[in-house]
């Protein structure tokens, strides 16, 4: 919500620029836009606070390449003590506790979705297989 300047429930290519260089390790254009691919499940251009979550699942996965932008967020939302002190560590503590119990309710839905459209990706190459099949019989 911090970075969301428009409001809209996603961060788009703008608004991750400016929270990639607020926490001190901005991104090329292209980096960027590899950062919002890595993660984009529904192809929109932006990330959607599921997807946004996804990013801290594949780095606890170890899913994420090292020079990945991706990691370098996830490793951004480690806190340290000894400068947010103890109240601000609770609150980072609790608020990632919370994202994380979201993330395990979103994880089966995540999958799921992959895998529909895993089905419909061979639905539709079986059905284009079908057709040029029909299509050589009617040119012969």
């Amino acid at each position: 919500r911090r970075y969301d300047s428009g409001r809209d429930g996603y961060i788009d290519l703008m608004e991750l620029k400016l929270m990639m260089e607020k926490l001190g390790a901005p991104q090329t254009h292209l980096g960027l836009k590899n950062m919002i691919k890595e993660v984009d499940e529904d192809f929109d251009g932006k990330l959607s606070f599921r997807e946004f979550l996804l990013i801290f699942h594949k780095a606890a996965a170890g899913e994420l390449e090292e020079d990945s932008g991706l990691l370098t967020l996830a490793k951004l939302a480690e806190i340290d003590v000894s400068i947010e002190g103890v109240k601000g560590a609770k609150n980072f503590f609790e608020a990632k506790v919370q994202a994380l119990s979201s993330a395990s309710k979103f994880e089966a839905e995540i999958k799921a979705e992959q895998d529909e459209r895993k089905r419909e990706e061979e639905e539709r190459k079986h059905r284009r297989a079908a057709f040029r099949e029909l299509k050589s019989a009617f040119t012969q």
